[in-house]
């Protein structure tokens, strides 16, 4: 059988038709990205692209002023003409910075979100407080003002420890490091990790650095079974190497006064004998 033939002039239209959409499409996608480059253009020459808010979140060391000054933004300025991570670097070389993280929002917003290590004591320098980080950082702002926001730290000359017990107090559950008002060093022979806690509630703890938090953290339930008796008395809890209490009349050898008692009566009553 022979073959059909096909005519060369009956696919001119198919071809002419396919040649037209191709050229079409391409017309359509440059026409499209020219008219986002005049758009992008645009945008950049009109005020729309400038920063109309800066918000700062986790500043609490230091004001909101501060970190703003430090990032070096301005307010009617160019949303595109910073780098973030030289914003996050500047910020971050503060000792008592934890994290950075710099965005710029949808529409003409940028965050910057601060994490600062948390405080969790003071230290006592010549009649000031400084406040002490997690990390071990002495805080460059003091405070006239005793406070009572985190316990004071007395008679620490060595570093070393007073880091150690700030990676401890960062490790207590926050109602127990709400009761602690004072940390002294009362260093051993035997010992010399050996601090003593004075509480907001009136009792004096002795512990050991390197399990001050893994101890500590079981104060209220201690003070529970003490306070338990009705005949309880405020005194030391033990937690160095066990965990054992003593009232204040057996360590200290003092009387102390049934409610009522007046005691300023009691002395003037032997001042009067021995005069007698």
């Amino acid at each position: 059988m022979m073959e059909k033939v096909i005519d060369i002039t009956e696919r001119v239209p198919a071809m002419r038709k396919r040649r037209k959409r191709r050229t079409n499409l391409k017309f359509a996608f440059l026409t499209t990205i020219f008219l986002f480059i005049i758009l992008l253009l645009l945008y950049f020459q009109s005020p729309y692209s400038d920063m109309k808010e800066i918000n700062i979140q986790g500043s609490n060391l230091k004001d909101e002023a501060y970190y703003l000054n430090q990032s070096g933004l301005m307010l009617d300025e160019s949303m595109w003409g910073f780098k973030i991570s030289d914003i996050e670097k500047e910020i971050a070389k503060n000792d008592w910075i934890k994290s950075v993280d710099v965005q710029r929002k949808f529409v003409n917003t940028v965050q910057i979100t601060i994490e600062e290590w948390h405080k969790v004591a003071y230290i006592s320098r010549e009649g000031d407080f400084y406040p002490m980080l997690e990390n071990g950082v002495i805080f460059n702002e003091s405070s006239e003002m005793v406070p009572v926001d985190a316990p004071i730290f007395l008679k620490f000359k060595d570093e070393a420890i007073r880091k150690k017990i700030l990676k401890q107090l960062a490790l207590l559950k926050p109602e127990v490091l709400s009761l602690i008002s004072q940390i002294n060093a009362s260093p051993l022979e035997s010992d010399p990790y050996a601090i003593t806690l004075f509480m907001n509630d009136g009792y004096e703890v002795r512990a050991e650095v390197n399990t001050l938090a893994e101890k500590l953290n079981y104060y209220p339930s201690i003070i529970a079974q003490i306070e338990n008796d009705d005949a309880f008395e405020k005194g030391i809890i033990d937690i160095e190497v066990g965990s054992y209490y003593r009232p204040f009349s057996e360590e200290y050898a003092i009387n102390i006064p049934e409610e009522g008692e007046d005691i300023e009566g009691d002395e003037q009553a032997d001042e009067q004998q021995s005069t007698d």
